[in-house]
């Protein structure tokens, strides 16, 4: 496993699609302590992935660590940019939703009334490229809901390429194309601004976009 960066507060890395992120048999954190060589290291989940969705990972290295990452992401400081590929041309702009959770189906609805369990999702997202009937584009959540980019995109009619489950094509990839290219946050001992970032894996769809990979995503600055 990619290990960006390390210190004895937080340890970021690229949590490969499949891998669950919470702290059970054959979770993130365990796989970390696995590749650390200790099994007792603190290691901690302070926010999430999909199982299905891989990329930039925070985990804190310390319970005071968490308290204040987690705090972060509740004010909304901890900034998450992801990529995907989507099939149509969304375009740029803003989806504002309300979100109803099915623990039975284990899927994500986009409702029109308030009703009990449903809650505001909200996301930025600029077109980057375009090619035949995909688009990649970048995504800015502005809240974290379970499945969020995956319902939105799905029910204002523009499906994530691989992504059966919210109504992508039967030919699409079993691979959904979702990425978590990027994580800006203030170091919680240092309290010093960070930025990590990293492209997603060269393979299809994001293959077919090729000036993805003559980007500089090293400079903290946007896409």
């Amino acid at each position: 496993m990619d290990i960006l960066y390390q210190d004895n507060r937080i340890l970021v890395c690229i949590k490969p699609a499949g891998i669950l992120s919470t702290d059970e048999p054959g979770g993130l954190p365990e796989l970390i302590r696995k590749q650390l060589g200790d099994p007792h290291a603190c290691v901690r989940t302070v926010h999430r992935l999909d199982r299905v969705v891989g990329g930039v990972m925070i985990l804190a290295r310390s319970r005071e660590a968490a308290k204040r990452l987690s705090a972060q992401i509740q004010q909304h400081k901890l900034k998450k940019v992801y990529l995907a590929v989507v099939h149509g041309n969304p375009g740029n702009g803003i989806f504002q939703d309300l979100l109803l959770r099915s623990k039975e189906e284990r899927k994500t609805y986009v409702v029109t009334e308030l009703q009990k369990g449903a809650q505001e999702a909200i996301l930025n997202y600029q077109t980057l490229f375009q090619k035949d009937n995909l688009s990649l584009v970048k995504i800015q959540l502005k809240t974290g809901r379970t499945h969020q980019i995956r319902a939105q995109f799905s029910s204002h009619g523009f499906p994530l390429f691989g992504d059966k489950k919210y109504g992508a094509p039967e030919e699409s990839s079993r691979t959904i194309a979702l990425w978590s290219h990027s994580l800006s946050f203030t170091h919680p001992q240092t309290e010093e601004p960070v930025f990590f970032s990293a492209l997603p894996p060269q393979t299809v769809p994001w293959t077919d976009f090729s000036p993805l990979w003559q980007m500089d995503f090293h400079t903290g600055g946007s896409i």
